[in-house]
């Protein structure tokens, strides 16, 4: 039994999808929140319900006797952390909703792992912790104490409470810094996203810091695959661990930090001009400065990954942006000129 947070969003669509193919029985948790169209996460919902290994429960993370409940109802083995209030900018307009669901929601999913008999907590982080960082690419040997963003500085207090649950109750948790994941069922406040629409519709598109920017786009199936492999892949104690000698994203306590990114990072200017291809249209672009919570670079050392599952994000951005366009004109009915 799979129990997945934020199974409406759009990573835990396509893992619960991937489990439900895989004969796994999964309990899904959503609120449906409005940060962006319900309607595209009840869209998702509707293909998750069509299975019979599928149940599904309206609730937010903030409501603790509910989480509670639903974990004594189903005793999940494995539980998968995915709701979050995302989006760095937002949480300069909206303090508030990340303190609610990414700390507090996420404390009341630890103590029901506390509770329960949990094998493996698995969780979402996120590149933003590195922040402020400099060197590339980024490793999860490196430290991370330099958020740019509130939403960085909660994703940072996750891995931070879960190695608490770790050391304390013995919980096995695993933090997942996802790189920017894009994919058909993507999230439309996400560049890629809103790119595609604005360009479609002859829209203006902004290119922050003058488009001098660099990201490493992660393929939503290689990331879904990754969290798959990592199911069983339960972290164990290092009784002999200390700064010094080992890695930081390990330690005394049953706890592991891995990056999931394609670790290819593009410009922003070079993934403007694979959607204008994919798309068939030139963008109209507008040069703006750089916005405050954002970084330059995102760069994923994905090593570790490698080394303990044998897998490395490999989809090249311009095959994963020709499936994601596709998918967009299908979804909202757009016919080609």
């Amino acid at each position: 039994m799979v129990l997945i947070t934020g199974v409406a969003g759009f990573i835990g669509f396509h893992l619960a999808k991937k489990l439900l193919d895989e004969s796994y029985q999964v309990v899904g948790i959503d609120n449906i929140n409005d940060y962006y169209d319900p309607n595209l996460k009840l869209s998702r919902l509707s293909i998750l319900e069509k299975y019979s290994n599928f149940v599904f429960h309206k609730v937010d993370l903030k409501d603790k006797s509910e989480i509670d409940r639903i974990f004594g109802i189903y005793k999940p083995e494995y539980v998968i952390n995915l709701a979050a209030q995302a989006g760095v900018r937002y949480s300069l307009q909206n303090p508030y909703a990340y303190v609610d669901s990414n700390l507090v929601g996420f404390v009341n999913i630890l103590e029901a792992c506390k509770n329960g008999s949990v094998k493996h907590l698995i969780y979402a982080s996120s590149s933003s912790v590195y922040g402020g960082n400099k060197k590339v690419p980024f490793s999860t040997k490196d430290n991370v104490d330099h958020p740019v963003s509130l939403y960085a500085a909660t994703k940072k207090s996750n891995e931070l409470l879960a190695h608490v649950y770790s050391h304390i109750y013995g919980i096995p948790t695993t933090g997942l810094r996802f790189f920017t994941v894009y994919g058909p069922w993507g999230r439309p406040d996400m560049a890629y996203f809103t790119f595609t629409k604005n360009i479609i519709e002859g829209k203006p598109i902004k290119l922050f810091n003058y488009g001098k920017m660099e990201r490493d786009f992660t393929y939503i199936d290689d990331v879904v695959e990754a969290i798959f492999k990592l199911l069983d892949l339960i972290p164990k104690p290092n009784p002999e661990w200390d700064e010094h000698t080992f890695d930081i994203s390990s330690s005394f306590a049953p706890y592991k930090i891995y990056n999931i990114g394609n670790s290819n990072p593009v410009s922003l200017e070079r993934f403007v001009e694979i959607l204008e291809e994919k798309i068939g249209k030139k963008a109209i672009k507008e040069y703006v400065k750089m916005q405050a919570g954002d970084v330059l670079r995102t760069y994923a050392d994905v090593s570790d990954l490698e080394r303990d599952i044998d897998f490395r994000p490999s989809t090249p951005l311009e095959e994963g942006l020709e499936r994601f366009v596709n998918w967009y004109k299908e979804y909202y009915n757009v016919k080609n000129d």
